[in-house]
């Protein structure tokens, strides 16, 4: 019955996605950039409703007034395609830093532009890191929020944590808030997996590190409070879902946060 769940979930979610870039582009590209962004937003809001209601998964947001005013930098653990689109209702508007090849795929690569995204060569360097910046302060500098994945690449739940240093220098070149963002996606959403699983799990956004930090200070501190809200996450997720299949990176994880601690001499 859930691999039933799972399949059903996966046709309905894509051909949503699909039909909702076919039938809506007329309105889309006509209106304003703004009002546009309703239809990507409401796309979001109807996957959390199929979820629900198909697979029977939930969610809850913690700290969502740890959101500043104007622009900053999003910067969520990555483990899912879920959390690549599950906070756009919240985010008044979002813009990301894309795979230039992405931009090349029809329908969708025309709504990321009409959103503005960012373009990159990720083998570039030199004159093209240099532009996609000046892009970016351009975008933040009109209040928008810019969505950026610390890990770089989907990482498996309870996975060691493997931080690329460029968050650090857009933290200090851009010189705004970063958020960091714990969550669990994950076990419910595995990545190179078409199985979804039921349960509830919490997202929580973490206080805004503000700017002003030394770029290695930032990257520690970054580190480690995504880290520890992550370990706090992953307790709880398995707690409130025993029925869930954990992945080996969770189990050793898991393993590692429930052992005695030793009382110092």
């Amino acid at each position: 019955m859930l691999a039933l769940r799972s399949v059903l979930f996966n046709t309905i979610f894509y051909a949503n996605l699909i039909l909702r870039m076919i039938v809506l582009s007329p309105y889309y590209f006509v209106v304003p950039r703004l009002t546009a962004y309703r239809i990507p937003k409401n796309w979001a809001l109807s996957n959390h409703w199929l979820m629900e209601k198909i697979v029977g998964t939930t969610f809850e947001i913690e700290g969502m007034e740890n959101l500043p005013d104007g622009g900053y930098i999003l910067a969520p653990k990555h483990q899912s395609f879920w959390d690549t689109y599950a906070l756009l209702p919240w985010l008044k508007d979002p813009v990301y830093i894309l795979k230039r090849e992405l931009m090349w795929i029809p329908l969708f690569g025309w709504y990321a532009k009409k959103q503005r995204m960012i373009p990159v060569d990720r083998g570039a360097r030199g004159k093209v890191m240099v532009e996609v910046l000046k892009r970016t302060k351009e975008e933040l500098s009109t209040g928008r929020q810019l969505i950026i994945y610390p890990e770089g690449t989907r990482r498996p739940p309870g996975a060691e944590p493997v931080y690329k240093y460029g968050i650090a220098r857009m933290y200090r070149d851009l010189n705004i808030p970063v958020v960091p963002i714990a969550m669990h996606p994950g076990l419910f959403w595995p990545r190179r997996s078409t199985m979804r699983y039921p349960g509830h799990f919490k997202v929580r956004i973490l206080p805004a590190i503000m700017p002003g930090m030394d770029p290695d200070a930032f990257f520690e501190h970054l580190v480690e409070v995504t880290e520890r809200a992550s370990d706090e996450l992953l307790l709880d997720t398995v707690a409130r879902n025993p029925h869930l299949p954990l992945p080996q990176t969770a189990i050793d994880r898991l393993a590692v946060l429930n052992e005695p601690k030793t009382a110092s001499a």
